[in-house]
């Protein structure tokens, strides 16, 4: 801990967090004259009675509305290119991102490409990309529907190769969303599978996020608040969902998405070869490896694993007993414990580790991870 050295601190946009807020959304388009929003959501959020009654309002307000939900279940640049086609061809003047992660990374990387007409992966982070995101973007608003993600405050879009698989970052502060309508209500139908998915990738995200290499305490005490909210939350919203249950999990879900400004880690490495090469939902995969790299990271970690096992009112303050945790709560929200149950072979364990030591989240981790230790992490969990 450096308090000698200047830090910078930066936080996000405008939050309309409660029930009903999505209500909102008409109003504050004629408001700011975006009478022509494309809406991006994914074909599931698009059959829902809710998105019907969110776009039925915004017609009552004489607002043009295109609505594009030909994604795919893990986003890829393709998806990014229809998108802004239906944006140039239909003449739109803001963008809409409205549904779980899925539809607000696509969201937000249309956004990106409207006025950024170079190969999409020329503004991959990583690669220094961010140095080109210099021109005007449209004006984008976010609606979750899931609590998962967190993506409605993010200011970055993962958007994988078509042909590799490999996930690029797309990242500019001019990606913030402009405001987001943060309604727990519409999370209330999501069926127990995907919330329970969606929250254990909260739950990675705050984790993550609160063990992570960076100093950052602004980041690390919303983590932790965030880690509470998802232990007093998530069995209830999974398995008896009530309003409070699922604003906390909401909350929560942002929150961790805040926090991992700050770094992500081993897990986030692990699921995102899943995702890629075998299409997992990345929350499942997140839940799937979260107990064995929160056992990797254990060694070195000692105290903050003691502040997490307080966070959660373990009797033991100790990582072993964090590691039993996770396990346990991914046994009463259905949730597998192993890697072969959601169709990883032998066979695909060298694939996945080349993937996964080139992935961008490793580097944050509070130790580091070697291509053996992806190897033998998931060997471990098949």
């Amino acid at each position: 801990m450096n308090f000698t050295s200047i830090h910078q601190f930066n936080f996000p946009t405008t939050i309309r967090f409660g029930e009903g807020s999505s209500k909102e959304l008409g109003d504050y388009l004629l408001k700011n004259g975006l009478d022509k929003p494309l809406v991006v959501t994914d074909p599931g959020v698009a059959q829902l009675g809710f998105f019907r009654n969110i776009i039925d309002d915004l017609k009552k307000k004489h607002i043009s509305v295109e609505i594009f939900f030909d994604l795919h279940k893990n986003p890829v640049k393709s998806d990014v290119y229809k998108g802004t086609d239906a944006y140039d061809l239909t003449g739109r003047n803001a963008v809409i991102g409205l549904g779980g992660g899925v539809a607000l990374d696509v969201a937000r990387a249309i956004v990106l490409r409207v006025n950024h007409r170079e190969d999409l992966f020329k503004y991959d982070d990583l690669a220094g990309g961010d140095v080109f995101v210099t021109n005007e973007v449209p004006h984008f608003i976010t609606i979750p529907t899931t609590a998962g993600t967190g993506s409605e405050v993010g200011r970055s879009a993962i958007i994988a190769d078509d042909v590799t698989h490999q996930k690029r970052i797309l990242f500019s502060p001019k990606l913030l969303a402009k405001i987001v309508f943060a309604d727990p209500l519409l999370t209330m139908d999501l069926p127990p599978g995907i919330t329970a998915a969606t929250g254990m990738d909260a739950l990675t995200h705050n984790m993550e996020a609160f063990l992570a290499r960076m100093w950052h305490p602004l980041c690390e005490g919303i983590a932790l608040e965030g880690i509470a909210l998802i232990h007093q939350s998530l069995e209830k919203a999974v398995n008896k969902p009530n309003l409070e249950s699922r604003s906390k999990m909401l909350m929560a879900s942002l929150m961790g998405a805040v926090a991992f400004q700050k770094g992500l880690g081993v897990v986030h490495s692990l699921a995102h070869p899943l995702s890629s090469l075998l299409d997992t939902h990345h929350g499942l995969a997140n839940a799937v490896n979260i107990p064995y790299g929160m056992e990797f990271n254990i060694a070195g970690c000692e105290e903050k694993f003691r502040r997490i096992a307080r966070t959660i009112e373990l009797q033991k303050e100790t990582g072993a007993a964090v590691v039993d945790y996770l396990f346990e709560l991914n046994t009463k929200i259905n949730i597998p414990h192993r890697l072969s149950a959601i169709g990883v072979k032998p066979e695909h364990i060298e694939t996945l580790t080349d993937l996964a030591i080139a992935d961008f989240a490793h580097p944050n981790n509070p130790k580091p991870v070697s291509r053996e230790d992806f190897k033998k992490l998931y060997l471990k969990a098949l």
